[in-house]
């Protein structure tokens, strides 16, 4: 009978003066034992080791502890290669835990949100992040910074949830989801390079948009929003969830993870010496007031280029277009 009152024998007659038997019979006492235990939030950690760098894995000990301190019940699996965080929440049967957790950066949850949604939506679970890896951008909108795992688990630990909307891609030979953006031309390039450049942290990001910034080309692109035609030579076009793109750009000042809508940020054709000029903005959502930027909002979003070009949703590289991407409508379940 851990865990319940003490049961301690007094006076050597058996009389129990205190404990389970003052208040319930032992049968009782052993009943709100195994209820208080169900109780317990019980989580699925998808947890990846090579995030940040590989710097995340120094910390999972630590992790591991706080949530054991507060009594959280967590089953911890560690990623060993890309798809596997998918693979792993596609395979397991949820319903014995109370939510499933990306333990990463934006790929991981990626991944995550994509093999939960292999799941029926009856027997989706919410989902939560610990923020461990170089792009954190969806869990900003969280109030989460960058590596704040404490304040992560203190968030999962509360139980509280909201309902957010979430991003369908369909290509032409894949189908998957997003939970902050996908992008599509200069900002594909910049997260290749960044890619290679996760060494140095979150400054990743920032170098590679300069570094790209040299190589500077555009787009000519056909989009159709809600119906509205588009016909534009761009420089990039993002279609965001959320407001943040590489933890620290502020790519889509005005979005919001449930009005149903998504924000659609272009970039038209400028000169480079332009580019760099604007480029401070972004950190601060200020290049949304310049002549080049033009955003939009819209449910269903068409793109069409000349030739396919990559697709890059929440920092992964997958697909390329044509494309059709839709809002699904808090779709989705998440610890808030």
């Amino acid at each position: 009978m851990s865990g319940c009152w003490s049961s301690r024998h007094v006076g050597g007659a058996g009389h129990l003066r205190w404990g389970c038997a003052k208040v319930v019979s032992a049968i009782d006492c052993y009943w709100f034992d195994a209820l208080r235990e169900r109780s317990k939030l019980r989580l699925l950690i998808i947890f990846n080791p090579t995030a940040a760098y590989g710097r995340s894995l120094n910390k999972l000990a630590e992790i591991k502890a706080r949530l054991d301190s507060l009594g959280i019940h967590a089953t911890v699996n560690q990623t060993t290669h890309p798809g596997h965080g998918s693979a792993l929440v596609a395979a397991t049967k949820l319903g014995g835990y109370d939510g499933v957790v990306a333990a990463g950066g934006d790929g991981t949850a990626f991944e995550v949100l994509n093999g939960l949604y292999q799941h029926p939506k009856p027997e989706r679970i919410p989902l939560g992040l610990i923020p461990i890896g170089t792009g954190n951008a969806f869990a900003r909108d969280l109030g989460l910074r960058p590596f704040d795992w404490l304040a992560a688990i203190d968030l999962l630990h509360k139980g509280q949830t909201r309902q957010v909307d979430v991003g369908h891609i369909q290509t032409a030979d894949s189908g998957y989801y997003f939970l902050n953006i996908v992008s599509i031309g200069f900002t594909v390039e910049a997260g290749l390079t960044a890619k290679n450049l996760k060494f140095i942290g979150n400054m990743a990001y920032t170098l590679a948009t300069l570094w790209q910034v040299l190589k500077l080309k555009s787009y000519p692109l056909v989009m159709e929003l809600d119906g509205k035609a588009i016909h534009q030579d761009n420089i990039f076009v993002t279609v965001s969830n959320s407001r943040y793109t590489g933890t620290h750009f502020l790519i889509a000042p005005g979005a919001a993870m449930d009005d149903g809508l998504l924000d659609v940020t272009l970039l038209q054709k400028l000169p480079r010496h332009r580019l760099l000029k604007l480029f401070p903005s972004i950190y601060h959502g200020g290049h949304v007031e310049q002549a080049e930027i033009s955003v939009h909002k819209a449910a269903h979003i068409t793109i069409k280029s000349p030739r396919g070009m990559l697709l890059a949703p929440d920092g992964e590289f997958r697909g390329q277009t044509p494309v059709k991407i839709s809002c699904l409508h808090q779709d989705l379940t998440i610890f808030a």
